[in-house]
């Protein structure tokens, strides 16, 4: 059991849900151990992330700390986090990072509307290609939940329409990012390429917007809100959890040919932020599958469920900026 604080709601409105996982629910060797400290914590971390990778092969970049009341980041793993490598989807939140941005400044607004016009479809990972008609009004609000939540191709054009990848770019360098950056197309100044990013750069930009660093507090809801919802992707690291744990996490899935990536922050059953993942991984001869059977995401699922047991025996500092009331995020 975690001992620690109840945090700040972020936002505002992010109601997500109840306590840690039953002790019926995990392993009873588990469940009988000793009460964890931050460190010892990451030291687990770092023994299950070096067994998992090893037992599914390719190549990794992962960059995984733990967060202790105003201490800094404990480091648990970190392993050529700083190699450049293809984002592919990682870079939607780099995309609404701006798009909420620029929203903070006052130069877009939430319920701005965007007309979802038939020229402006992309097929793919999302929803709005399986329409049979098109002409609606979607709100910015909309079209991030669908970038985000679904991982919408279309979403990444439409939100091109309300911060053009140059913009994009220049809100990352201004916010300290140097390696995550997308690519403008040479055709259209509103249009991109998800370009490259680092394990690094993921881990920086998910603990950053877990303490409020980022965002203003409504921008930082928002997007933590969507992340977390029950909805998303649940082949990797989510896999193996139940609803409420599932919840306690915020994250983000990319995949392109030979790149299956990760990156999310896992909360505390009060609603801390306290463990910040990330991984970018290649796996040469699983191209094709993008489903829960590619061993990188296999990998990824075993440690999603050792790691929350583990946090769910530690005991942790309040951080600065706990960031979530835990209810059910979708009403279930």
């Amino acid at each position: 059991m975690i001992r620690i604080g109840a945090g700040l709601t972020a936002g505002g409105a992010i109601i997500v849900g109840t306590a840690a996982a039953s002790a019926e629910n995990q392993p009873p060797a588990q469940a009988e151990q000793d009460t964890l400290n931050a460190r010892e914590l990451a030291g687990r971390i770092k023994d299950i992330y070096e067994a998992e990778s090893e037992r599914a092969g390719g190549t990794w970049q992962a960059e995984i700390t733990v967060l202790d009341g105003d201490d800094p980041p404990i480091p648990a793993v970190d392993a050529d986090s700083g190699s450049v490598q293809t984002a592919a989807s990682m870079n939607k939140l780099a995309i609404a990072l701006g798009v909420l941005d620029k929203v903070d400044r006052g130069e877009a607004a939430l319920d701005d509307r965007i007309t979802l016009d038939q020229d402006i479809i992309l097929g793919g990972s999302g929803l709005y290609f399986h329409q049979a008609a098109f002409g609606d009004e979607l709100t910015v609000a909309n079209i991030l939940v669908a970038l985000l939540l679904v991982s919408d191709n279309t979403a990444v054009r439409l939100c091109g329409l309300v911060c053009p990848p140059a913009e994009i770019n220049q809100t990352l360098e201004a916010k300290g990012f140097t390696d995550t950056r997308v690519i403008p197309s040479e055709d259209n100044p509103d249009r991109m390429w998800l370009g490259d990013t680092t394990a690094h750069e993921l881990n920086d930009l998910l603990h950053r917007l877990a303490l409020g660093e980022l965002l203003s507090e409504t921008g930082t809801g928002a997007m933590l809100g969507i992340l977390r919802g029950l909805s998303g992707y649940h082949d990797g690291f989510r896999r193996n959890m139940s609803s409420a744990q599932r919840s306690r996490i915020a994250m983000k899935y990319g995949a392109d040919g030979p790149d299956r990536n990760e990156a999310g922050v896992v909360y505390t059953a009060d609603g801390a932020p306290a463990v910040v993942y990330a991984f970018t991984t290649q796996t040469e001869g699983h191209e094709d599958d993008y489903g829960a059977t590619h061993p990188a995401v296999e990998a990824k699922a075993a440690m999603g469920r050792q790691i929350i047991d583990a946090l769910d025996r530690t005991e942790l500092a309040a951080p600065p900026a706990a960031g979530i009331d835990l209810q059910d995020p979708d009403g279930q």
